[in-house]
């Protein structure tokens, strides 16, 4: 009996430091955020009533913010897996590009009808930014170039692209500018119920589901897991390294190049110049703040869109820039690092004093 109340006794403690990883860094940014906006002489309650009134407080709102969500969730979702492999994807923004690109080219250049032609949108969007993915996935393995260097390269030519195409060969008749190309055929945009994009939704909550159970269920998972925890380790362990982080970029890149095309047929129905949107930036974020954990990257990344599109409602109401948004997300991006380097720091002198007992006794 006593066994089982101390093993109950532990896992009570287990939930509430948990909890407590969470409310504390949410708690301190809030605080500092607040301080900062009386700083700036605006009343934070009334701030966080514009921000939430401005993306989720009405029903005309929701279906904006929701498909605001859709290419953040699948982005995040998908830097899970790079993460999880001990790689920082920062070339994901071209992969959401690069997505965008290939879907852009099928609508249009494959005749049919949009039922037929729609899903091979989606999936030339997929594969496109899985092979953007896996160049920089070369880059990293087979030319040992940094991750973080190699991907910010491939962004800037992913990005130069898309300027190319839109002035270039998909330019609107008699237009040269970056506004982007013609509008899709209307069969070729995500359709829509109640005002809502229903397949853009489920595709990002399938996503985050799939990336859950195989980072938690899956020899997969376990594999990139352990590469990502010591590279050299995994390796004298017979698994193969270089081949597991290919794959990780490969599922990460498909989900960008995913985002892209949702992009493309679910919101500007055209491809821009600006179609990643600064989504897998923020959904590096997104993934930071949900310690890595795919269970926690819908319900983030929903609250990063609502302050994101409801910021502008501080410029509008309270005469605050609208970037007030981005720094708020900082700030709780910030404080959770600082919390979490805090636990480890923790636990290292907490493993160092307990090998000084030993070596004393």
């Amino acid at each position: 009996m006593t066994d089982r109340i101390r093993s109950l006794g532990r896992a009570i403690l287990r939930r509430l430091r948990a909890a407590g990883s969470v409310a504390v860094p949410v708690g301190s940014a809030l605080l500092f955020a607040s301080l900062l906006l009386l700083a700036a002489g605006a009343n934070p309650f009334e701030a966080l009533r514009l921000l939430w009134g401005g993306s989720l407080g009405t029903a005309d709102k929701i279906p904006g913010t929701l498909i605001t969500w859709v290419p953040l969730t699948l982005a995040a979702a998908g830097l899970v897996i790079t993460f999880a492999a001990g790689l920082w994807n920062i070339g994901i923004e071209g992969q959401i590009v690069a997505g965008a690109v290939a879907a852009t080219w099928v609508a249009r250049e494959v005749p049919g009808p949009g039922e037929v032609v729609l899903p091979l949108v989606l999936l030339a969007g997929a594969i496109g930014g899985m092979l953007w993915a896996l160049l920089a996935g070369v880059l990293k393995v087979y030319g040992k170039v940094n991750e973080i260097f190699g991907g910010l390269g491939l962004d800037f030519v992913a990005a130069g692209l898309a300027v190319y195409l839109v002035i270039g060969p998909w330019k609107r008749a008699g237009v040269a500018s970056t506004s982007g190309t013609d509008l899709f055929r209307e069969g070729l945009w995500l359709p829509e119920w109640g005002g809502y994009s229903w397949v853009a939704i489920l595709l990002a909550v399938a996503a985050v589901v799939a990336v859950y159970f195989l980072m938690k269920g899956t020899s997969f998972g376990l594999r990139l897991k352990a590469v990502g925890s010591n590279s050299q380790s995994a390796h004298l362990l017979g698994i193969p390294t270089g081949p597991s982080m290919m794959a990780a970029f490969a599922v990460c890149g498909l989900l960008a190049g995913l985002a892209g095309a949702v992009q493309a047929t679910g919101f500007h129905h055209k491809l821009v110049p600006s179609v990643s949107g600064g989504y897998g930036f923020l959904g590096i974020l997104v993934v930071l703040l949900a310690g890595f954990r795919a269970k926690w990257i819908a319900p983030l990344g929903l609250f990063f869109v609502a302050v994101s599109v409801g910021s502008t409602q501080l410029n509008l109401r309270l005469g605050l820039d609208s970037a007030i948004g981005g720094v708020l997300q900082g700030i709780l991006v910030l404080f959770t690092l600082l919390a979490g380097g805090f636990q480890v720091r923790r636990m290292h002198l907490t493993r160092r004093d307990g090998l000084a007992a030993l070596v004393e006794e």
